[in-house]
C-alpha cells in the first residue's frame, strides 16, 4: 500500500534516515567550510610570501641600477608564463609599464597591502576580447586607463609601494587558483550532499522498508492474537536482531498466558466434574435425613457427616487455589533458608504412627545437612502429600510394605526422594498424567483422596525452581523432588 510523505515521516525508519541525513549534511558543510577557509588562508599566506620575495628582488634591482634597471626587470618578468602582476605608474596613476592593462579605481592610491581583493585586466586582454567580439563598446577604456567601476575582470591582491621619485610600483598575484579551489570544493560539497541524499533514500528503501514490513507482520500477528487466536505467535526470522529478541520474549509470554488459560480451563472443568459428586452426596444425605422421622442423634450424625464432607470440600478448594497461585508464579508465602534434613525429620515423625497403623515400614536416609532457599511450610506440605500417597499405595506390596525417604546430593542438585515397593505406575503415560489435577489411577476409588496431592507437589516444586519426577522403582514408585544445587549453603 502506497504511503504519502506525511505518513512516511511518521515512521521511525524514515525519521532516523532524515535525522542521519541532516546530521551528515551539517557535518559535511562545516568540514568543507573549515577546510575551504583554512586552505584559502594558507594560499593567501603563500601568495603574500611570494609577493614579498618579488618585491625584495625588485628592490635589489632598483638599488643596483635605479629606475631604468627596475623597468627593464619588470618588463622581463611580466612576459614570463604565469607571471605575477607588475605595474609601474607615475605619481598621477598613469600606467607606464607592466602586464596590467587596467585596475579597479583606488587600488594604487593607498600604500601597502590591498585590504580587499581587487579586479584587474592583464595587458592585451582587451584586444583579444575585441577580436572575439567585434561589436564591442566604443567607450571601453583604452590601454593604460583605469578600469571602470563595476567592470568585470580578474581578482588579485597586491603590495603597493611608492618609489623615492614618487612613482608607484605594484606587485600582485592573481587569485584565480584559490577561486578555482573554492569552486572545486563547492562542487565536491554538492556531490557529497547528493550522494548522501541518495544513500539516505537507499537506506530507507532497503533497510527501513524491511523494518516496516517486520513491524507490520508483528502487528498483523498481534491482531490475530487479540482476535482470540491464542495459538498464534509473532514471526521470528532467525536474524537474532532486536525484532527477533522482542518476538521471542513476547512468544514466551504468550506461551505462559496460554498455559495459565489452559490451567484455568482445567480448574473449571475439574470443579464441574469432580466436585459434583461430593456436592450431590451432601444434598442426598440432607434430603434423606429430612424425608423420614428421625431422632435427635440421627440428625446430629447427619450434620456431623455434612460438616466432615464440607471440610473435605474446603480442603479441596484450598488445594486448587494454592496450585493456581503457585503455577501463576504468585504466592504470598515468604521464602527463607530451609533445612531439608529437619523438614524430612518432621514429616517422617508425623507419619510414623500412620505407617505403623497401616503396617508399613517408614525408613529415612539423610546423607548430609542440606539447605535451600524456599518456604518450609510448602516443602513440608509437598513431602507430606508424597509420603501419604506412598504409604497408601504400598500396602498392596507382595513383600513387606516399605517406604524410604532419601535426601542426598546428585551432581549439581539436591534430591529428596520418596520410594515405595508397591505396584507402582508401570506406564510412562500414566506417570505423566498422575500429576494433573483430580487424576486418580485407582479405578475402585477405595483409597481416600481428591487427586490433588501430586499436582500440588508439582506446583510447589515449580515455585522453588525445581522439578518433580516420577520414576519406576522396580518394584514400586520413586517420587523425586529435585532442588537447584546452587542454593546449597
Amino acid at each position: 500500500m502506497a504511503l504519502s510523505v506525511p505518513a512516511i515521516m511518521k515512521t521511525t525508519a524514515a525519521r532516523l534516515s532524515a535525522l542521519y541525513l541532516l546530521l551528515f549534511a551539517l557535518c559535511a558543510v562545516l568540514l568543507v567550510l573549515y577546510m575551504t577557509s583554512l586552505s584559502a588562508r594558507m594560499l593567501t599566506a603563500q601568495t603574500q610570501e611570494t609577493i614579498n620575495d618579488e618585491v625584495l628582488g625588485l628592490a635589489r634591482a632598483y638599488q643596483r641600477g635605479g629606475l631604468p634597471v627596475l623597468v627593464r626587470v619588470v618588463e622581463q618578468r611580466s612576459r614570463q608564463p604565469g607571471a605575477n602582476l607588475y605595474l609601474i605608474a607615475d605619481a598621477n596613476g598613469q600606467i607606464l609599464t607592466g602586464n596590467v592593462q587596467s585596475l579597479e579605481p583606488g587600488v594604487i592610491e593607498a600604500e601597502g597591502w590591498t585590504t580587499e581583493p581587487f579586479s584587474y585586466r592583464r595587458f592585451g586582454e582587451g584586444e583579444l576580447e575585441r577580436q572575439r567580439n567585434p561589436v564591442s563598446d566604443p567607450n571601453e577604456p583604452a590601454q593604460g586607463e583605469v578600469q571602470a567601476e563595476g567592470e568585470k575582470g580578474h581578482n588579485a591582491i597586491a603590495l603597493v609601494l611608492r618609489l623615492p621619485n614618487q612613482m608607484i610600483m605594484l606587485v600582485g598575484r592573481d587569485l584565480g587558483e584559490p577561486e578555482r579551489f573554492r569552486a572545486v570544493i563547492r562542487r565536491a560539497l554538492m556531490l557529497a550532499l547528493g550522494m548522501m541524499g541518495v544513500g539516505g533514500l537507499l537506506i530507507w528503501f532497503f533497510v527501513g522498508r524491511a523494518a516496516l514490513k517486520r513491524i507490520d507482520s508483528v502487528s498483523e500477528a498481534s491482531r490475530r492474537i487479540m482476535g482470540g487466536d491464542l495459538s498464534g505467535r509473532l514471526p521470528v526470522t532467525g536474524a537474532g536482531d532486536e525484532f527477533d529478541r522482542l518476538s521471542e520474549n513476547l512468544n514466551s509470554m504468550l506461551a505462559r498466558i496460554a498455559t495459565l488459560n489452559e490451567g484455568l480451563k482445567q480448574v473449571s472443568d475439574n470443579i464441574a466434574h469432580d466436585l459434583k459428586t461430593p456436592l450431590t452426596r451432601l444434598r442426598n444425605r440432607a434430603e434423606a435425613t429430612l424425608s423420614g422421622k428421625h431422632n435427635a442423634s440421627d440428625y446430629r450424625q447427619a450434620l456431623e457427616g455434612t460438616i466432615a464432607e464440607s471440610d473435605q470440600l474446603i480442603k479441596t478448594f484450598n488445594a486448587i487455589l494454592m496450585i493456581s497461585r503457585l503455577e501463576a508464579g504468585y504466592s504470598s508465602e515468604s521464602t527463607t533458608r530451609v533445612d531439608l534434613a529437619a523438614a524430612v525429620h518432621d514429616v517422617v515423625e508425623l507419619y510414623e504412627p500412620v505407617a505403623e497403623e497401616a503396617g508399613v515400614t517408614l525408613e529415612t536416609s539423610v546423607q548430609g545437612a542440606f539447605a535451600v532457599n524456599g518456604n518450609r511450610e510448602l516443602i513440608g506440605q509437598a513431602l507430606s502429600n508424597i509420603v501419604d500417597n506412598a504409604i497408601k499405595y504400598s500396602t498392596d506390596s507382595t513383600s513387606r510394605p516399605t517406604v524410604r525417604v532419601t535426601l542426598e546430593r546428585v551432581g549439581g542438585e539436591i534430591r529428596l526422594a520418596v520410594s515405595d515397593n508397591g505396584q507402582g505406575i508401570p506406564d510412562d503415560v500414566d506417570r505423566a498424567r498422575v500429576t494433573e489435577r483430580f487424576v486418580r489411577l485407582e479405578k475402585s476409588r477405595s483409597q481416600p483422596g481428591s487427586g490433588l496431592g501430586l499436582s500440588l507437589a508439582k506446583a510447589i516444586m515449580t515455585f522453588h525452581n525445581g522439578r518433580l519426577e516420577l520414576l519406576p522403582g522396580n518394584p514400586g514408585l520413586s517420587v523425586v523432588m529435585s532442588f537447584p544445587g546452587r542454593d546449597d549453603r
